[in-house]
């Protein structure tokens, strides 16, 4: 399936307007007074690991990259700009604006980290300020469902696959962007065709209970399901009695298409006791002689109740993970922020009575240092005039007499320019191929980093010049 230029948010035309009031306010009255073509850097960042993660997966670049190339202001924008009040300079400047500046990131399907910044706009302070509203809303919730999938990933195990299916539970056409972050988490397919169609993704589905209901007896609907589809027929047997109807009744139709020459593919339970009723069903279904069947399982599945059904050692096969995952139930948001780091070339910071929410000031790259064994050691923020190869103490946010010395340590920069002079360069879109990237990169992060409970934190620093900035624009500015 081909991915459309635009994105799989081609319907909307009026990208100027996807975007906060103020950001439009702050626009027109940078505009006003004659700041709006000053220069400016802007970085992403979250506070705060979601749902007590030890590590985020990055997603949602390609999209976002996608909706600054067509953020302008059509017509129908200006007219709706023009009835709440904007004056008619500021509106004739939107007719042709186009976002013109550069942005740099991580590969998508990186593994980052809390309070380091993950993606670096720059460009004029007016341009800069009307796509953040778009960026958050983009990579924070692409970000978040894929690191829940992840986790799931992580808990199926080798051998085993789980599908998306939580387009009907998801936040409205959200869900679309959120299929494909699921499969860069590790969702081998989804069950909604828009966002399979849109973005190449493998779609998967069996059917409802309502198929079941449209006929007479639970068995003539099994068979009439089996007929259309005799090579990939999947039976949901839940409907009225699993263990003493649905399961025997699959086992018919499965001798039944055995006798033609075909294979009954699997069953589905999607509800009861998970572990019990796919322990009963397997030893139904292997005294039948049909030990080739698959056991699938759905209904309000997460990483944890996986789990649990692993460690009960439940026989099952496969997973349709769908509400938990779609709207990462228990932590239903990501804090990213984005903050101005830069103005007219020099260095600004915000102020907060929490020191953790102090920003950092200055124009910064994020550098991934390796241990010897190829595992992420530590992140270390420097400005990007810095050399790492001679700069090498990487110090604790808060206490600068804290430190690592970083000496002889590989290390790679992680941000590297995925847009200049607002044209998008060359970048990975297949989500597979994205997903295998990350699969690959979490390789190298430490277990204890990726435990479920009280994941080890791992460390981010900054270098001594860039402590010692914010520290003087803390001192500058609160006197």
């Amino acid at each position: 399936m081909e991915q459309s230029e635009e994105g799989v948010l081609a319907f909307i035309r009026e990208w100027g307007l996807y975007t906060d009031f103020y950001q439009l306010t702050m626009a027109q009255g940078y505009w006003r007074h004659g700041l709006h073509r000053e220069p400016a850097t802007f970085d992403y960042y979250f506070r705060k690991m979601p749902c007590d993660t030890g590590y985020v997966v990055f997603a949602g670049l390609a999209d976002v990259l996608d909706a600054v190339a067509h953020f302008t202001f059509p017509a129908e924008a200006l007219e709706r700009l023009k009835e709440e009040g904007f004056a008619e300079g500021f509106i004739d400047y939107l007719r042709d604006f186009r976002f013109e500046g550069d942005i740099y990131a991580p590969r998508e399907g990186e593994i980052v980290f809390d309070n380091e910044p993950v993606v670096i706009v720059k460009g004029k302070v007016l341009e800069c300020q009307l796509i953040e509203t778009m960026l958050l809303n983009i990579i924070n919730y692409q970000s978040l469902i894929a690191t829940r999938a992840s986790r799931i990933s992580k808990v199926t195990g080798a051998g085993r696959l789980f599908s998306d299916f939580g387009f009907r539970r998801g936040h409205g056409m959200g869900a679309i962007q959120g299929s494909r972050a699921a499969v860069i988490g590790g969702a081998a397919s989804t069950s909604n065709v828009l966002a399979a169609t849109k973005y190449g993704l493998k779609v998967m589905g069996t059917m409802a209970h309502s198929w079941i209901q449209v006929f007479e007896e639970e068995l003539l609907a099994f068979r009439r399901y089996a007929e259309v589809y005799p090579d990939h027929c999947v039976l949901l047997v839940d409907t009225y009695n699993t263990l003493h109807s649905g399961v025997p009744n699959a086992i018919k139709v499965g001798k039944e298409l055995a006798e033609k020459g075909h294979r009954l593919k699997a069953i589905r339970i999607d509800s009861g006791d998970m572990a019990y009723l796919a322990r009963k069903a397997r030893a139904m279904l292997d005294a039948a002689g049909m030990d080739y069947v698959k056991i699938l399982s759905s209904n309000q599945l997460d990483e944890y109740l996986i789990r649990s059904l692993n460690l009960q050692k439940a026989p099952i096969d496969g997973f349709g993970v769908g509400t938990r995952l779609i709207t990462s139930y228990q932590c239903p948001a990501m804090g990213g922020v984005y903050k101005l780091s830069s103005f007219g070339g020099k260095p600004r910071l915000k102020l907060s009575d929490d020191i953790a929410k102090i920003s950092l000031p200055g124009e910064k790259w994020v550098w991934r240092f390796y241990d010897r064994s190829d595992y992420f050691y530590r992140d270390g923020i420097y400005l990007s005039d810095e050399d790492p190869a001679t700069e090498h103490c990487v110090c604790h946010p808060t206490y600068q007499s804290m430190f690592t010395n970083i000496s002889g340590y590989k290390m790679e920069r992680l941000q590297q320019a995925v847009m200049k002079e607002g044209k998008i360069l060359d970048i990975e879109r297949d989500p597979y191929a994205i997903s295998a990237y990350r699969k690959k990169r979490l390789i190298q992060v430490p277990q204890e980093t990726q435990r479920f409970e009280n994941p080890h934190v791992y460390k981010v620093g900054l270098s001594r010049a860039l402590w010692d900035l914010r520290d003087k624009l803390i001192k500058q500015h609160s006197k």
